[in-house]
């Protein structure tokens, strides 16, 4: 068996020998490679190997990809594969295709190249290296045949990474345990969903409460003391033997948006799991209480209530959101009791900022960051803050053929150029992440020849500083009153939410960034768009987040959300490594 000693110590030819293998007849890799060494960790080799092939020319990083056989092609009708392509290929099924599936593969190749110039790169062996579906292949190979030709290039590169991590797993006989368990969890609870088509798990629904006693269960068997409290979060503690040690909390959401996917908040709860369970099984303890939260409810879908678990954990539970209804005119309150909640209990969930240490949450990044730069994880340095708005604009509803252009009060038009306008204000300032999103928009009662006399839209403005965010926003509204009032529209601005943005605090990841290097990763901060439950929890201690990269061009709150088993580990090996290395706030 090689190991990771023996490639370090070995001269140059001995080395690329070793790993002619893990790049598709591609040596100048590991030649490049072995001036790097050593190598800390198996990662740290991966990585950079990884960033040879990124910072090739376009010629080699061509060649690459070409070097590579197609899926059911002619390479592996013939026989002629390398090993380790007809292992990979077998795995996934595609030696035993149906005539109709070998077919769709010949075409899709045939499309593919003619399109693109190269073959279509794909890791069979999957997220988990377990292996994708034939069905699954040719679902994916038809979503990325759509693709552009710079955004596939980029993506058939990171698929030969994807591959050659899982080579180099095998070739050092090493298997991420970690990442394996969280990937494993994330399927089971993932299958479990309010409706039939995809994962949605709403606040107390049969599926949300049946996914809350699996991770309880889950907690207990990694020797902690477990309980779901008033609000429906999941709590569990792995205790200190010191008797006055403080508490460490981590953790994240179990709920899901509708038709969403199975990483998003989940990630957060299974991964520092998997951890305990690999600290109770050395029986290894810390010096302080870690206590793991799966905070119930995140993404406000039933009751239209975001932060509803974290809110109670902090004791700013508004009670009287217990009485908002659902579509079907359930009350909240009604929908905890009937999972046997005490809705009196919520006010005694709330914990003393005097026994906490801090928070640390891991998350899906959910964005493409970290997948553009080549990055397993990373720090995140602050959460940006929102301000959310509906807007109603009234002109004047009349004839389309009959008004002059000069003469019309058109709502529509009007809502064009604003939106327009928010593109290019937050466009045009990238300081802090500033964004800028009109999710929904509508002319009520349209009709195709009415020139619309109403519009109603969305606005959603985010920075990781509020005082960019608060400029972009002052513009906007300031454009929108000078458009309406040109144009001879009545405006109506709601603001919906307004949510500060949530530094992180320096002292943790200064700690989140040391236990980066030391597990072969260079440290890389960036900020998170999104919002999540540490912003809540950062109203009574200091919180960090560490990232984690994701797959299928970042996208989330999606059935395509996806990692790798590796990234898993990789980030479950940094939080590790953080809680063995933890130093409280002096």
């Amino acid at each position: 068996m090689t190991t990771l000693e023996h490639l370090n110590s070995c001269d140059t030819q001995t080395f690329v020998a070793a790993l002619h293998g893990i790049y598709e007849h591609s040596p100048w890799i590991p030649e490049r490679a072995a001036a790097q060494r050593p190598f800390a960790t198996i990662t740290a080799l991966k990585l950079a190997m990884q960033q040879v092939v990124s910072s090739a020319g376009i010629e080699q990083q061509l060649g690459l990809i070409r070097a590579h056989p197609e899926l059911a092609g002619k390479a592996a009708i013939a026989g002629e594969l390398t090993a380790e392509s007809t292992g990979e290929q077998a795995k996934a099924g595609l030696n035993n295709c149906s005539p109709e599936e070998f077919a769709a593969l010949q075409t899709l190749n045939a499309d593919y190249n003619s399109k693109f110039g190269f073959p279509f790169i794909l890791a069979v062996k999957g997220a988990d290296g377990q292996g994708l579906s034939r069905q699954a292949i040719i679902a994916t190979f038809t979503r990325r045949l759509k693709n552009q030709l710079d955004d596939e290039l980029a993506e058939a590169l990171r698929q030969i990474g994807r591959i050659a991590e899982m080579r180099i797993n095998d070739l050092l006989g090493h298997s991420p345990q970690l990442g394996n368990s969280i990937m494993r969890w994330a399927e089971q609870i993932g299958a479990w969903s309010d409706d039939d088509n995809g994962l949605t798990c709403a606040y107390m629904t049969a599926a949300h409460t049946r996914t809350a006693a699996q991770i309880a269960s889950w907690m207990r068997e990694a020797g902690m003391q477990v309980e779901i409290d008033a609000a429906g979060n999941v709590v569990g503690r792995y205790l200190s033997d010191h008797p006055q040690a403080k508490t460490l909390m981590t953790g994240s959401h179990y709920d899901t948006v509708r038709n969403g996917g199975k990483y998003d908040g989940r990630e957060g709860i299974l991964l520092p799991i998997a951890i305990v369970q690999h600290l109770h099984q050395r029986g290894e303890k810390l010096p302080f209480h870690l206590e793991i939260i799966g905070f119930s409810e995140e993404e406000g879908v039933r009751f239209k209530s975001t932060f509803l678990g974290s809110n109670a954990v902090i004791g700013q539970f508004d009670l009287d959101l217990l009485n908002n209804t659902d579509r079907d005119g359930i009350t909240m309150r009604e929908a905890l009791q009937s999972a046997g909640h005490d809705v009196a209990a919520i006010p005694a969930i709330a914990r003393n900022p005097a026994d906490l240490l801090g928070y640390v949450e891991v998350h899906i990044e959910q964005g493409p960051v970290l997948l553009q730069r080549d990055l397993p994880a990373g720090i995140v340095t602050s959460i940006a803050g929102s301000c959310r708005y509906m807007v109603q604009l009234k002109g004047v509803a009349s004839h389309s053929g009959t008004t002059p252009m000069a003469m019309r009060k058109d709502a529509a038009v009007a809502a064009a150029e604003i939106l327009l306008y928010v593109e290019q204000r937050c466009a045009q300032d990238q300081r802090a992440s500033l964004v800028g999103t009109v999710g929904q928009l509508q002319v009520p009662n349209g009709s195709t020849n009415v020139i619309p006399g109403a519009c109603i839209f969305s606005l959603d403005i985010r920075a990781a500083d509020d005082a960019v965010r608060d400029a972009a926003v002052f513009d906007v509204l300031q454009h929108i009153e000078s458009v309406c009032q040109r144009r001879c529209i009545e405006a109506s601005v709601e603001k919906m939410v307004s949510a500060p943005a949530a530094p992180c605090a320096p002292w943790l990841m200064e700690q989140l960034a040391a236990a980066a290097e030391r597990a072969g990763v260079q440290p890389f901060k960036l900020t998170s768009g999104a919002g999540h439950d540490a912003m809540t929890i950062a109203k009574i201690t200091d919180v960090a987040m560490l990232f984690t990269r994701c797959g299928n061009g970042g996208i989330s709150h999606n059935p395509l959300e996806t990692m790798t088993a590796d990234d898993a580990e990789v980030s479950a090996q940094i939080l590790l490594d953080f809680l063995r290395h933890f130093t409280p706030k002096s």
